[in-house]
């Protein structure tokens, strides 16, 4: 196969699985988990020397950095997840950027002190305020929303696509989704979909 992708659902691979899902690609999943020095060791410094996963090494061209991979497959592969035109390109490239500054750390560290780390590691108080930071970007996205189904087109695009991976983190507040109807009804229309069920089923392998 062409395509390899590197990394576990339990991580931000599951973005790129997702992704490959939903374009129909034949890809080889190498399981490399970002725990016990999976993704450091020489082999995948080589691809990656972040250390990181995901990877992809389409046909001899490696790109890591999720949310990039995402961009380049919608490019390279077309179809209704990618842009349609110049104004979708803009809006597409704009909200994954959006997700990646203004939300993923905060998202991250409400998941990992609200249930990803053993209960004696966790630190409430710092998922309290990282949920209180997102109510800004949160309340962006909420009225952006608040007369479309989709963030950058009338349909679901790469930009719903990167934008619910991450925000997905997010769900461990609840009090933070509910404050935010619009975005949560978005998130579980995205969540729903069949390419986000095969990605968990195949990252888990």
């Amino acid at each position: 196969m062409s395509l390899k992708i590197y990394g576990v659902a339990a991580s931000r691979a599951v973005r790129t699985l997702w992704m490959a899902e939903e374009l129909g690609l034949t890809y080889e999943h190498v399981p490399v988990h970002y725990m016990g020095g999976g993704a450091k060791t020489p082999e995948m410094l080589a691809l990656n020397p972040n250390g990181h996963i995901p990877v992809i090494d389409d046909d001899g061209l490696v790109v890591w950095e999720s949310l990039a991979i995402n961009l380049y497959l919608a490019r390279k592969h077309g179809g209704p997840l990618a842009p349609a035109n110049l104004a979708e390109e803009a809006a597409v490239l704009q909200w994954s950027f959006w997700v990646g500054n203004e939300c993923e750390k905060d998202a991250l560290t409400i998941l990992m002190h609200r249930m990803g780390l053993p209960e004696p590691q966790r630190d409430l108080s710092l998922a309290e305020k990282a949920a209180q930071r997102l109510r800004t970007p949160f309340a962006v996205l909420e009225a952006h929303l608040a007369a479309r189904e989709y963030i950058a087109a009338d349909r679901f695009t790469v930009a719903d696509l990167n934008c619910a991976c991450v925000l997905t983190w997010a769900r461990a507040d609840t009090d933070l989704m509910a404050a935010h109807p619009k975005l949560a009804a978005w998130l579980k229309r995205c969540l729903a979909r069949e390419g986000f069920q095969k990605a968990k089923a195949v990252g888990k392998s």
